[in-house]
């Protein structure tokens, strides 16, 4: 049986005055995540001051599919303009608990 690939929390904070720019951001590159075998679990948006902006969880069926979607040409192309709006991220790897049955 293959390993499951990757969980990840990635979280992310926007450069000042950037946080509608790199939501725009990854509007455009979280849709290639269904090539890749990979799943937006959840996408949130934080509101603490200094906390990140955006939190996201994502799931890969495999490590060849979370390779494959860092190296996505259409992504790596918007390099430059992931710098210019996202100023750090975090990316932590984590098990999604079930959740338990109501009383």
């Amino acid at each position: 049986m293959p390993d499951a690939g990757p969980t990840l929390c990635v979280l992310l904070w926007a450069h000042p005055r950037q946080t509608d720019a790199m939501a725009d951001y990854e509007d455009r590159v979280l849709p290639l995540l269904a090539e890749h075998d990979g799943t937006l679990v959840q996408r949130l948006r934080a509101h603490e001051p200094d906390g990140p902006h955006e939190i996201q969880t994502i799931a890969f069926a495999s490590r060849a599919g979370f390779d494959a979607y860092l190296a996505d040409p259409r992504r790596t192309a918007l390099a430059q303009e992931r710098d210019r709006v996202i100023a750090r991220t975090e990316l932590l790897h984590v098990d999604i608990v079930p959740q338990l049955a109501g009383p």
